[in-house]
């Protein structure tokens, strides 16, 4: 008896040492440089321990059953969404894709596992930026946070009605990241008064704080470290598509998007000069998609001459060329801005600008206990002084890696047990 007590006592102060030495461990993260940090995965052993599956159903919402897809879209039929399930009474989170991606990218199935393996039903949402969405549930323009949110407002409320009888929710709660993150937070105001799901917990991941800021400095990424400068900028993008084009058999088929130049980053070892035109590239290529499918939706006249009938055997080479020369302010004031002056004449620059921006919620966020933060000192997307900002509005409710690039440390286990505790209400 003395020697089982005394074994006993002896497994309870290992087990109390190992959980002290992994609860005291500092946060460790391995790249230093921010845009290394951003492209770079952490190797698994550092990674959060996730799931190989989970159970999932992908279904389809047609949000204008009536509408007229142009034949150059002729692949698109009706917006995708996914459903990562529980077989018992959980609460159901909404997740806002980032920049240009789909409700099925890496990025988020990975993420999709982390809040399944946290208790919730999940339902991933494609980007109001990406051109599934622009085709099949966006109302305008995509760009301005008041008629986004509308848009994914719409989106959430026929996924649920689609799965509501298959799945048993507790409660609900929304998050995002980058972009999707800004998403989420006005999606989270425009409930305040919908009051269709009244969210118990918005987290929001790597926002940018005044989305015209955070993109000009990704535009601004490629045009100054682009070698030779911009003048060489096809020549510089042939070399990098054919760069890429070696390590495509190994990924297997993958859209010329941003994840997949992220992806094959990680492959390559391009040098230091590029990096951060790879990054600026990534955004300019999904913002010209978002561009271009826009214009086309609404009739044309900017991209493309205005009500051309595209088919699909159209080439759209001209086209692409011209998108991928066109800034996101480029569109915002030879596009966006005269789209809304025309709906509203009263409507200046400045308003639509500080539209773009977390500050015209500012007064929401500080006061709602139920939004939390995640984010890094050293995210390329914000500009000086945005972290100061962010903790002064979010308080205690944010919490701040002094690493991590913009979402590089997105599964670090300290993120992750960050997310799943303020989410389910433990962040206290």
């Amino acid at each position: 008896m003395k020697r089982l007590l005394t074994l006993v006592l002896l497994t309870g102060c290992l087990m109390w040492t190992q959980y002290a030495t992994a609860a005291s461990r500092p946060y460790f993260y391995p790249f230093v440089n921010p845009y290394e940090a951003t492209v770079m995965e952490l190797p698994k052993y550092l990674e959060v321990k996730l799931p190989e599956k989970v159970p999932t159903r992908e279904f389809t919402l047609r949000i204008f059953p009536k509408r007229e897809i142009p034949e150059v879209f002729w692949y698109e039929d009706g917006l995708i969404c996914t459903l990562a399930y529980q077989d018992h009474k959980a609460p159901l989170i909404f997740v806002i894709a980032g920049t240009g991606s789909s409700h099925d990218t890496p990025r988020m199935k990975k993420l999709q596992k982390v809040l399944y393996q946290g208790g919730f039903h999940v339902i991933s949402l494609t980007s109001p930026t990406h051109m599934d969405f622009v085709v099949n549930a966006s109302a305008g323009l995509p760009g301005d946070s008041l008629d986004d949110a509308r848009d994914l407002y719409r989106v959430m409320e026929l996924a649920y009605e689609q799965v509501r009888g298959k799945i048993d929710v507790s409660y609900f709660a929304l998050s995002g990241y980058s972009l999707g993150a800004f998403n989420a937070a006005f999606v989270a105001k425009l409930d305040e008064e919908k009051k269709l799901f009244n969210f118990s917990k918005v987290l929001l991941i790597n926002p940018p704080v005044s989305l015209y800021d955070s993109v000009s400095t990704l535009d601004q990424l490629l045009v100054e470290n682009v070698p030779g400068g911009m003048e060489k900028f096809e020549l510089w993008f042939r070399n990098v598509l054919a760069e890429f084009s070696s390590v495509t058999k190994e990924m297997g088929h993958a859209e010329l998007s941003g994840d997949f130049l992220h992806n094959a980053y990680k492959r390559l070892s391009p040098s230091e000069e590029n990096l951060a035109a790879l990054i600026g590239l990534a955004f300019r290529m999904n913002s010209a998609n978002m561009i271009f499918t826009a214009d086309v939706m609404n009739g044309g006249g900017y991209i493309v001459p205005k009500n051309a009938r595209l088919s699909n055997s159209t080439s759209l080479t001209r086209y692409a060329t011209v998108s991928y020369s066109t800034r996101f302010v480029d569109y915002f004031n030879e596009y966006l801005l005269p789209y809304y002056q025309k709906r509203g004449p009263d409507l200046t620059r400045l308003a639509l600008l500080e539209r773009l921006n977390l500050r015209y919620i500012e007064q929401y966020l500080n006061g709602s206990g139920k939004i939390g933060l995640i984010h890094n000192e050293d995210d390329i997307i914000l500009v000086p002084g945005d972290i100061d900002y962010l903790q002064g509005v979010f308080g205690n409710r944010a919490r701040i890696f002094p690493t991590g690039g913009h979402m590089g440390n997105m599964f670090h286990p300290d993120v992750a047990s960050f997310m799943i505790d303020f989410l389910a209400g433990k962040e206290n």
